[in-house]
């Protein structure tokens, strides 16, 4: 997984390289915050936006990162076909 960016509330997003499944490329989004006694986390697939597993996090939390990713999924992929974003 790649470092993506920390969301203010101290969320970290990564995501994976390309994967390619049954002819289709795709990357997926994993969210983590830490939270009393451990971590909520969820994983979202690019381009179905299929949420893999989601444990703590509530509807209103996963719709906010649907729309994140909606506005990100062009970069995801662009930095998951480079092995991540390049930090000077």
């Amino acid at each position: 997984m790649y470092s993506y960016l920390t969301l203010n509330d101290g969320t970290e997003v990564v995501h994976s390289k390309i994967i390619e499944k049954n002819g289709v490329k795709t990357v997926q989004v994993h969210f983590e915050c830490p939270v009393e006694g451990g971590f909520k986390s969820a994983r979202c697939e690019l381009p179905s936006y299929s949420w893999l597993f989601n444990e703590g996090y509530s509807d209103e939390e996963i719709k906010f990162f649907t729309e994140f990713l909606e506005h990100n999924a062009h970069l995801l992929f662009e930095f998951a076909s480079e092995g991540g974003m390049k930090i000077a």
